[in-house]
C-alpha cells in the first residue's frame, strides 16, 4: 500500500512540473556606455586594504556585449489567475553582505516574510540604512564585531534603496515580492524565471538608473523567451 502511495505522489510531482515553464531572456544595453569611475574609499583604510583591485561604481555593469549586469526581472501581474496561488515563505535564507566596503549582491529579491541575512564581513563599522516606502525604514549600526544581523519584510515592495551612511559610496538595491517569480541578470544580462503555471503574465525588468521596461508574455509547458533592450535615458533640457 505504501508503494502505491509513493508512486502516486511521483506522478502527481511529474505532472507540476511537465504543466511549468521558465521565462528566460538577456538585457542588453544600446549605445555609448559611460565609463564607471573608481570608487574613492581612502577615507577608511580598512575599505581599502579589502580590495585587492579598487572597485568601481556599479549602476551600470556591462559584459564585452553590453549584456546588462543586476536588472531585477520580475513577473508583475498575471492575467490567468495563476500567480497568487503561492502561499509560502521559502526556508531559505536570503543573504546580503557588506565585503571590500561595497554590498555583494548589488540588487536582490526577496520575499514577504523571508528571512535576510545582513553580513559584514569587512571588519570595519558599517551603518546599514534601508529606505523603503511602504515597509517600515530601519538604520542600525553594525561595528566591526557584529557579523550579522537578520530581518523580515511584511509587504510587497518595489525596489528601494540601502546605503551606509559611514560609506556614502555604498549601495544596494531590493525589491519585495508575494511570489518567487524574480532574478537578477547576470555578469552577461541572462536571466530565468522557473516554475511559471502556463497562462499569460506581464513581465518587468527594473534597472536603478536605466528605468524600467515591461512586456506581455505567454507561458506554455516549453518555456518562453523574452528580451529587453535599456538606452541612457535623455539628458532633461
Amino acid at each position: 500500500m505504501k508503494i502505491k502511495i509513493i508512486g502516486m505522489l511521483i506522478v502527481f510531482v511529474l505532472i507540476e512540473i511537465s504543466f511549468a515553464g521558465d521565462v528566460q531572456g538577456k538585457i542588453t544595453f544600446d549605445g555609448n556606455a559611460p565609463k564607471m569611475k573608481p570608487l574613492r574609499m581612502d577615507a577608511d583604510p580598512v575599505c581599502v586594504a579589502n580590495n585587492e583591485i579598487q572597485p568601481r561604481k556599479e549602476w551600470l555593469v556591462l559584459d564585452e556585449n553590453n549584456g546588462v549586469k543586476n536588472v531585477l526581472v520580475y513577473v508583475k501581474e498575471s492575467k490567468s489567475g495563476t500567480l497568487v496561488d503561492i502561499d509560502y515563505v521559502p526556508k531559505d535564507k536570503a543573504v546580503i553582505d557588506q565585503k571590500g566596503c561595497v554590498y555583494v549582491p548589488h540588487v536582490l529579491g526577496v520575499m514577504v516574510g523571508q528571512q535576510l541575512d545582513i553580513l559584514n564581513s569587512d571588519g570595519t563599522l558599517h551603518n546599514i540604512h534601508a529606505l523603503p516606502k511602504v515597509n517600515k525604514e530601519f538604520n542600525k549600526a553594525m561595528p566591526r564585531s557584529k557579523k550579522q544581523m537578520s530581518v523580515t519584510f511584511d509587504k510587497v515592495e518595489a525596489p528601494f534603496k540601502v546605503k551606509c551612511d559611514v560609506h556614502p559610496w555604498m549601495g544596494a538595491y531590493l525589491g519585495v515580492f508575494d511570489h518567487p517569480y524574480f532574478a537578477v541578470t547576470d555578469d552577461s544580462g541572462s536571466y530565468s524565471i522557473s516554475g511559471l503555471a502556463p497562462g499569460k503574465y506581464v513581465i518587468e525588468a527594473w534597472h536603478e538608473k536605466l528605468g524600467s521596461q515591461s512586456a506581455d508574455i505567454t507561458v506554455d509547458d516549453s518555456g518562453v523567451s523574452q528580451d529587453f533592450t535599456f538606452k541612457k535615458p535623455s539628458k532633461k533640457k
